[in-house]
This record gives structure tokens, sequence and C-alpha cells, in this order.
């Protein structure tokens, strides 16, 4: 059945009216960066062109990173930048960046699948072990049994890419990026040969982050879910949740109490949550690459450069 006329007007109306405000944080960010940062793209023009793009990266994070952890307004700059890129370019034109971030707990962290023996974490272990078995369900998986011990394996330190990325991030247990994951997945794909593990849009649903120490701070970020998770979630069918759910516009509690919902409020953050990451693309010799780096709580770090895209 077709929607009211007015009703489609005034949706019409508040994203035009949202669409301005985002326009105007946008600018508001991309002015604070550039006056910061164009004296030191004028001198790294000057001063490293002899030297690696990795040079060139560490340098650029280096001020980025001062820029971050001297922003007051977190919220402002952070759900500015998940909304959309701001480019960056330097005076002569010779220099440009393209800075992107996005939350970090906007899903379930697959390691709560570890906590089956935990107490005080038993709401996370139940919703991750919940969205593993629907996904087992709705993509018919074949093997869930193997596939959920080889993660158990990984995130107990115990399977073969764990002491690398242990090593990597100061020997963290866990599964603690997605390419350690895609790791696991391709193992499980080759020993079980089910392909169809692969057709999973795995981002939509898990994150892949190291525990917090207290248990408190093991929430998500709600406001940032994606539809595919919150229809898993909540029990809700997918098309209902696209058609009116908005990632960082709607609100998780508003949005599940018009559906007829409730939810554990202690699996989700009640405020703005500071944890994310972020990528930078950028030039040098004609060529662009690329670093990442994440923002918790406002410590910036964890460079990782990825070299050549």
């Amino acid at each position: 059945m077709d929607k009211p006329e007015y009703i489609i007007d005034r949706r019409i109306s508040h994203r035009k009216g949202f669409a301005l405000i985002i326009t105007l944080s946008v600018l508001a960010i991309v002015i604070a960066l550039t006056g910061v940062l164009i004296n030191y793209l004028d001198e790294v023009r000057q001063d490293a062109t002899q030297t690696k793009a990795l040079i060139q990266g560490d340098l650029c994070y280096t001020d980025i990173r001062k820029i971050f952890k001297n922003f007051k307004k977190k919220k402002t700059l952070y759900t500015t930048l998940y909304l959309i890129p701001v480019p960056i370019v330097s005076p002569d034109g010779r220099f440009s960046m393209l800075l992107k971030c996005r939350p970090l707990a906007n899903g379930i962290n697959v390691n709560w699948l570890g906590l089956g023996n935990s107490q005080v974490m038993a709401g996370q272990y139940n919703e991750a072990q919940k969205i593993f078995d629907a996904i087992v369900q709705t993509y018919d998986l074949e093997d869930a049994t193997r596939l959920q011990e080889m993660l158990l394996e990984e995130i107990g330190g115990e399977g073969k890419f764990a002491q690398k990325e242990q090593s990597r991030l100061r020997q963290k247990n866990g599964i603690i990026s997605y390419e350690q994951f895609e790791g696991i997945l391709s193992r499980y794909q080759f020993e079980t040969d089910d392909l169809k593990v692969s057709s999973v849009p795995w981002k939509k649903f898990f994150v892949f982050n190291p525990l917090e120490k207290e248990p408190k701070d093991n929430v998500m970020d709600g406001d940032y879910l994606s539809a595919e998770l919150i229809a898993l979630l909540f029990d809700i069918d997918l098309a209902t949740v696209k058609e009116d759910w908005i990632e960082g516009e709607t609100k998780l509690k508003s949005f599940i109490q018009n559906n007829g919902g409730s939810y554990d409020q202690k699996l989700f953050a009640q405020k703005f949550l500071e944890r994310s990451q972020c990528e930078v693309q950028y030039s040098y010799a004609n060529e662009r690459f690329k670093f990442r780096f994440i923002d918790i709580q406002g410590e910036v770090k964890n460079f990782e450069f990825y070299g050549k895209q």
C-alpha cells in the first residue's frame, strides 16, 4: 500500500534538514583539520620528498593524532566522519588525503563466543551465540560445530594465527582483526568444502576487537548496528528494519520500543561511544597509500601501514 503523500513529504523534509546539519558539521571539521594540517603539508612536501611513503604516512599520522587528541567535541567529529569521508588537499594540489572513520563496536564482538564460562558476561555470550546460531540457520552452513571449534581455538590463543596477532598487538588474546577472522573462514572452507560461508556478510554482524578489561565496558554501539544484525537480535523482519532504520541517525532504544520489543541495556552503550577506527589514503609520488589507526577514549594508537593501494 502506498504511503500518504504528507508522510513522504515529511520524511523528505526531515532528510533535507539532517543533510544540512551534516553539511555544516563537515565544513566545520574540514576547516579545523585543514587549518592545522596546512603548514604540515607544505613542510612534508619540502622535507620528505626523498623519503619512503611509510615515513610520510607516519608523519601524517603524528599530526592527525595531535589534532584528534585536542579535539574537544569528539561526538561531533566522529558522527560526521562516520557518515562521510573528509578530503584534505594542500594549497599547491600536490598532496591529498582522504580521511574516513567507522565505529569499532557496531556489532557483536566475536570474542564473546569464548565467554561460555563467564558468569559476569553471560549476557554477552548469550547474544553472541544467538547470532552465530541464527547465521548458521539463515545461510545454511554445513558444519557449524567445526566452525565454532575453530573460532574458539583462535579466541583461546591456540589457533594458527593467534600468536602472530598477539605479537603484533601486545600479546592480546582473541580474534582482533577481520584479516585474522578471514583466515579462519578460509581454513574452514578448505576443510569442509562449504562455499556458503563466503556468502555471509560477517562484518554486518560481528566486530573483531580485544575484550575490554572491565565487563561493563563490553558493550555495543547500538545506534550504529546494521539492519541485518538488528533483525536477528530482536527477531524483526529485515524488510521492516531496512524501511525505518538509518545507521547513526535512528536511536536504537526508540526503534525497538516502537516495534514492541525490549533489550538488556547493559549490552549497549548509553551515550556516544568513543571507540573508532580511522583510515587515511594519501598520495605520494603519484601513487596511493593507506594507513589505519584507532581512537579509544581519547587515546589515538595502533598505527598500521598498508602500503600501496
